[in-house]
């Protein structure tokens, strides 16, 4: 189980050209079949757009440290991934590295999310500045939280403000209204950049799970994987890869493989989710009672994979 005090997220918001979903949406099941076996990840979430308030994409990915975070943003994985989803992207994206806290509220439904990039010697008065306007945004109608994160040095060079309001009328009266405007236009001399984006969600929702004991054990989730993704290999294999693209199509084994691997990984990436759904009495169990119920759960999934076994066994 991680730590509150001590685990992390990752929050990323890009915009995806509108031709390009789909292969985004692809790409995105492929990344999370590749990040769940990165050390220190927890869990990771995703949401589509939902114009009009919400345009980009927003991933949430959730690590036990900042030091997890750290090496899976400076690896090479991640790095390859990136490279190939350039094309697919408009602009710029926004990473923001946003601690957990499990007595965030949970019930807003829109955020906005703003970074801003502070001119070298000007945090001070920036600091200062960021007292003034919580304090005025704090008599905003339908506000319902707010949260200020600091710049990680080396990882993270902005500021991060995160604003919870009950409707999107409310954001964005506060957003356009004329104090706000005043209190950026004070701010303009100590800021070099300056980005806000919006979602159609209370983010602190995502940083801690909506039961008490937090993400579900690592070794519950890789149980999930295994039983979905044992006899979509296995079926694949017997229907499609040996009959089809090895034997009527000719092709050589490893290209038949990664198309095997392919499809295995985008269909998993589906079936995961909807697996995860229906176990969640068994992924998130209360106190009382939490030994007996991961003993029924994972005693459920080893019957599953004797059954498939057995099964299997008997077509070839």
């Amino acid at each position: 189980m991680s730590d509150p005090a001590t685990s992390v997220s990752i929050v990323t918001q890009t915009c995806v050209r509108p031709e390009s979903a789909d292969a985004f949406a692809r790409w995105q099941g492929e990344t999370s079949a590749m990040i769940a076996n990165f050390p220190g990840f927890i869990a990771q979430r995703l949401m589509p757009p939902n114009p009009p308030l919400q345009v980009d994409w927003v991933i949430l990915q959730r690590f036990a440290s900042l030091g997890d975070a750290k090496r899976w943003l400076a690896s090479s994985e991640r790095e390859s991934r990136i490279e190939g989803a350039t094309p697919m992207l408009v602009g710029r994206d926004d990473v923001h590295i946003v601690r957990d806290d499990a007595s965030a509220a949970r019930t807003a439904p829109v955020s906005a999310v703003m970074s801003t990039r502070v001119k070298p010697g000007m945090e001070a008065e920036y600091l200062k500045w960021e007292q003034k306007v919580a304090a005025a945004q704090s008599k905003a109608t339908g506000l319902q939280g707010y949260r200020f994160e600091p710049s990680v040095p080396g990882v993270q060079e902005d500021f991060i403000a995160i604003l919870r309001f009950d409707s999107e009328t409310n954001l964005r009266t506060w957003l356009e209204s004329p104090e706000r405007r005043q209190l950026l236009k004070e701010v303009a001399p100590l800021t070099a950049e300056f980005h806000t984006r919006m979602a159609q969600s209370g983010f602190e929702q995502w940083f801690r799970d909506a039961t008490p004991e937090g993400a579900p054990a690592a070794w519950k989730m890789n149980m999930i994987v295994l039983l979905t993704l044992y006899p979509v290999v296995f079926l694949w294999g017997l229907l499609v890869g040996t009959p089809i693209l090895a034997r009527a199509l000719g092709l050589d084994f490893p290209v038949a493989l990664f198309i095997g691997n392919a499809f295995s990984v985008l269909l998993t990436s589906y079936l995961v989710p909807w697996t995860a759904t229906r176990l969640r009495w068994w992924l998130s169990p209360a106190k009382p009672g939490r030994t007996l119920v991961d003993l029924q759960g994972a005693s459920l999934l080893v019957a599953a994979y004797s059954i498939m076994i057995l099964l299997f066994w008997r077509v070839l």
